[in-house]
């Protein structure tokens, strides 16, 4: 496609005849030559905005980056109201390739009632692949925000699904010739499956039903940056139990395969708790068909501390992603 924004028809056919969710909230939303949208809220509400680039895959690019910013959100006990994109594209993009974009935009748009309030497209070539920013606008009650920065000493410190799912997912399928040449189809088809868990609404609402001091969606980095993102923004220690942090035998495989960690893999669909009573949170959770762990504590000391058996590691500051080594491979 020519650089320059999109061409109207293209626009029209491609992107927002795509579109079907509407919010009753939006006073004004996508259309051509719009530059603003416009979101009301009642009195005993507040805006709560996130935004997420996608830059680690092409392949169902649409639905990570929805789901990113929705856990995002998620994490703050928000809901979603609608979203706006931002999508530069390369010169080689095809009609197509926009279209099925904004199909997977779409369907999650569908699935968790959001609107797309508008936003920009344009080819570029500043890149060389698609690049998608979604930037999320939510709404909570007022006296109802959580926040990463919320754990107390003596928290449990509760994990949700599994580690490593979206980087498990998202290796699998860009690398998937490679892996084939060591493991059956039935385990790369099962990891690259594993996008169905990408999302962490579900147990977001349940955690806030039955309450939780602090949520952190487990993203770059992996599990062990997540752990000392609360940490750091809690100002608490921690005691984590290594062994006890839950992990899918194909992220096994697959980091095995890349020489990767996969406590510091991109974690998108496991959500980070901390709650006074764990264990109630966890029954609550698995009422709702999540799986969830107690993993450890928050501590009223400054060091946080990895426990394996008899071994005692301190956590350290979040690394470059494994998710980019495993790629480049």
């Amino acid at each position: 496609m020519k650089i320059g924004k999109l061409p109207e028809n293209v626009l029209i056919r491609s992107v927002f005849k795509q579109l079907h969710t509407k919010r009753p909230e939006i006073l004004q939303g996508a259309g051509v030559g719009e530059d603003c949208a416009a979101m009301m809220l009642a009195e005993d509400e507040m805006f709560v905005v996130s935004t997420d680039p996608i830059t680690g895959t092409t392949q169902d690019i649409g639905k990570v980056g929805m789901m990113v910013t929705l856990n995002d959100l998620a994490s703050a006990g928000a809901e979603t109201v609608g979203v706006l994109l931002t999508a530069l594209l390369p010169e080689e993009i095809t009609e197509p390739e926009i279209r099925s974009m904004m199909q997977q935009i779409d369907r999650e748009c569908e699935k968790y009632n959001v609107q797309v309030m508008g936003g920009h497209t344009e080819v570029t070539k500043v890149v060389n692949q698609p690049v998608l920013t979604v930037t999320g606008i939510g709404k909570v009650k007022k006296d109802a925000m959580i926040s990463t920065a919320g754990a107390k000493p003596g928290d449990d410190i509760v994990v949700t699904k599994w580690i490593a799912i979206e980087g498990t997912s998202i290796i699998a399928k860009e690398k998937e010739e490679q892996l084939l040449t060591r493991y059956p189809k039935n385990l790369i088809r099962t990891a690259q499956d594993m996008d169905q868990y990408l999302s962490v609404v579900p147990e977001a609402a349940v955690a806030v039903k039955t309450g939780v001091h602090a949520m952190h969606d487990v993203t770059e980095g992996g599990i062990f940056g997540a752990l000392w993102e609360i940490a750091e923004a809690s100002g608490v220690g921690l005691e984590i139990d290594l062994k006890k942090i839950p992990l899918k035998q194909e992220t096994v495989e697959i980091c095995e395969f890349f020489g990767i960690n996969p406590y510091e893999l991109i974690s998108s669909g496991s959500m980070l708790m901390a709650a006074k009573d764990g264990n109630g949170l966890v029954m609550e959770l698995e009422k709702a068909g999540i799986p969830a762990v107690v993993i450890g504590k928050a501590t009223d000391s400054n060091d946080r501390v990895l426990l394996n058996e008899e071994e005692r590691r301190f956590l350290e500051p979040p690394k470059t992603d494994e998710l980019y080594k495993a790629l480049s491979k």
